[in-house]
Order: C-alpha cells, then structure tokens, then sequence
C-alpha cells in the first residue's frame, strides 16, 4: 500500500504526447525507438528525475508524468518542458517530433494505429479484442490526467462531491479537439465525443462519464467496481485485467493509491497552459471541498444524468455552451444562465488571489482568447485544406518547443 496522503498535499500530473513524422506529419509508432534511444536498451517506463516517461496503449503515444507524488506543482511546468526538449532531440534522429493538443487532425486511426507491442501487450491485445482499439476514441486521444489524494473515506466523500460537479464544465476550459479526418467536427472536444461511447461493448466500464453517487469505498466498490467485474469475467478469462484499470469514468477512484483521477481535460499546446489548467481546476476543488460556494450536502445531491446533460453541452460547444440549469450554477453562487466562458471567469476571479502571478496570466490569456479549439478554428479559418491545417498544427509544434501559448 502506498503512503497516504490528506487532501490537496500533494499532486499527481500526466500528460501525454503523440510523435509524428517530420517528413509527412503523420503519426509515429517508435515510441519504443525513443525509450530506446534515452536507455540505452527497451523499457517501458523510464525515471528522468522530476519526470517520468512511459509508453501508452498505442505505439506512437508517450507519457510524460510527475515522478511519483510532488508538492511542487509552480515549477512542473519548467519541469515537463525540459523533458519536452530532450525528447525532441532524441527524436530528431528518427525523424519525429512531438505534437500536442488531444487529437491528430489528419490521422486515418483504422490504418495508422499500432498497439504497443512489449510489456504489458498482453492487456493491450485483450482491450483490442473486446473493443477494437482502432478508432479515434482509442488510438487518437491525449490528455492530461489531475491525481489528488485522499487520506479517508471522510475525505473520499468531499473530493468526490466537489470532482463529480466540477467535472461537466471541464471542456468549457480545455476543449483542443475540434478536427478529425482532416474535417471539422462540429464539437468543441472531438476526444471526449468519442470517450462517451468507445467501450459501448461493455457500458459498465465507462457509465455515464460522471461517476455516480457513491461517497465511501463500501459503496464504490459495491456501484463501479462490482458491475465492472461482472461485465468483464466472460472476456477476461486469463484474470488479467485490473478494476482500477477498467473503470473509465471521467474521474476514477484509486483506492490502490488513495487518489481520484481526472480524466476529462484535453492535453493543451504547452505545458505552461496544461499546469496553469491544472492549478485553477485544484483551486476550484480546494474552494469547493473547503464550501465555500454550497455546502457538501448540496454538492451530493446531483445525480450523474443532469450532470452529463451539462457536460454533453459542453463537449459540442466549449467554452460557448450555455448552461440553463439555475439549481446547478447556484452551486457557484451563479443566478442566471451563463456560459461556460463566464463561469469560468466567475470561479477564477473567485480563486485568483491563491494562484501566482504567472499562472495567473496564462489563465486570462485562456480566458480573454478561448480555449485552444476555439483558437485553432479561428486560425485555420476557411481554408480546411490539409496542408492549412498542417501548418497550423506544426505552429502548435512549435509552441510546445518554447513553451508559449498559441495565439493566432
């Protein structure tokens, strides 16, 4: 069992990055080349100090992750941008580099996708079995994952009440999914479109992405884990897969490890946009858990289906999806109809004081310029031409290099 830590103490980050070819920008499958080149020899997973690397379910995804829990999070961002640069230079010698934002715009996933294929394969070979692990839910989707702990069930209680109501408004602040196949989808957060219903084969796995109303293990356990279990069995029939691993609701428990895990936040186009997100969405849970908009009671109450419908809204809109619901903005002190956009200014300006200046300016250039979806459709216009979109999207190659946000 790892050490317990009590609420916001410490922080766990998880990015992850696909590697394209220089050449013709498609995807890359040598993640294993570049653990190889930094290693001297093939692992999966690799210590850099404050950083840790990792391979991911498809062959051209890494993951860049906090090395075990940090208190530091002001200079992670410095921290991962470091690593960013080292694995650009390895990869300059294998022709690829590395591409941020949740989605490849132009990836065909049903040609290009390869399944990591040493440690760990064998679960990776299963989930392909059962789900066919080639769309774009899948083998085209990178995010950014918030790990906050928990010391107890009283404690399990109030990060969970505070994650399941803040969780509907997350693409309103981070969408950078707008483009699939070359098109404009129409949806705002393109990844999370496809996170709703990738594991239809077995619905218990994901659920309705909110988690239900469950506030103690007892109850998770008997609500998630139990049904997950069950569905699995007839498919799992070597006992490999983990529950903690199957469940892919928008926010996980990790009993293993004291933590709830986001999952709902679209990787940026630099790490300084990805802590500067992480930091406002921890303040608002730390406001939230510390009741300063409702109380707790009010926080339960919600049930995981009016909770979706404001999160759907979302996915399709971004930061422009209103939200009509007056019981659920009264949760942030909110009395009329508001966008996601406003409520975002509402809780930032209500958390403000607690995050550093530099932070602070990334969040009102976020706010003032829209979410990178937004920004990235103004910037490719009309033209939707591949090659218009591929400069776009190596400007935002470029941005994660220096570590500067995109603005067109």
């Amino acid at each position: 069992m790892s050490k317990r830590y009590h609420l916001f103490e410490v922080f766990g980050v998880e990015l992850e990055y696909m590697l394209v070819n220089t050449s013709n920008f498609k995807v890359s499958p040598i993640v294993d080349q570049l653990l190889s080149l930094k290693n001297g020899s093939l692992t999966s997973d690799i210590d850099n100090g404050n950083i840790a690397w990792s391979n991911e379910l498809v062959a051209h995804v890494v993951e860049l992750k906090t090395n075990g829990p940090t208190a530091d999070l002001e200079s992670l961002s410095e921290h991962f941008h470091k690593n960013i640069l080292e694995i650009n230079q390895l990869l300059k010698q294998i022709n690829a580099q590395l591409l941020p934002t949740a989605s490849h715009p132009l990836m065909n996933p049903l040609k290009d996708t390869q399944l990591w294929k040493h440690s760990y394969s064998e679960v990776y070979e299963l989930y392909n079995r059962i789900f066919d692990c080639k769309g774009h839910g899948w083998s085209n989707v990178q995010s950014t994952h918030i790990n906050l702990p928990f010391y107890d069930d009283l404690e399990f209680e109030k990060l969970h009440a505070a994650i399941r109501v803040l969780l509907p408004l997350i693409p309103g602040l981070c969408a950078s999914s707008p483009i699939l196949d070359g098109t404009i989808t129409n949806f705002m957060d393109s990844r999370l479109e496809f996170y709703k219903t990738n594991q239809k084969e077995i619905p218990e796995m994901t659920g309705l992405v909110i988690p239900e109303r469950v506030f103690n293990k007892v109850d998770y356990y008997k609500t998630i884990f139990e049904p997950i279990k069950k569905a699995i069995k007839p498919f799992d029939t070597k006992k490999i897969l983990d529950h903690h691993f199957l469940n892919s609701r928008g926010a996980i428990a990790r009993f293993d490890r004291n933590a709830i895990e986001i999952r709902l936040v679209d990787i940026q186009e630099c790490p300084k946009a990805d802590i500067a997100i992480c930091i406002l969405i921890i303040e608002v849970l730390k406001a939230l858990v510390n009741k300063k908009f409702c109380s707790l009671q009010d926080q339960k109450k919600w049930v995981k289906e009016e909770l979706f419908e404001i999160l759907n809204d979302g996915i399709q809109h971004g930061e422009h999806s209103e939200v009509y619901n007056l019981d659920y903005l009264s949760l942030f002190e909110m009395k009329e109809t508001s966008t996601m956009h406003e409520i975002w200014k509402h809780l930032y300006n209500q958390v403000k004081k607690k995050i550093a200046l530099e932070h602070q300016k990334t969040i009102e250039t976020i706010l003032t310029e829209g979410t990178l979806s937004t920004r990235i459709l103004k910037a490719i216009g009309e033209d939707v031409s591949e090659k218009k979109i591929k400069d776009v999207y190596l400007k935002l190659a470029q941005c994660l290099d220096t570590n500067q946000l995109f603005i067109n």
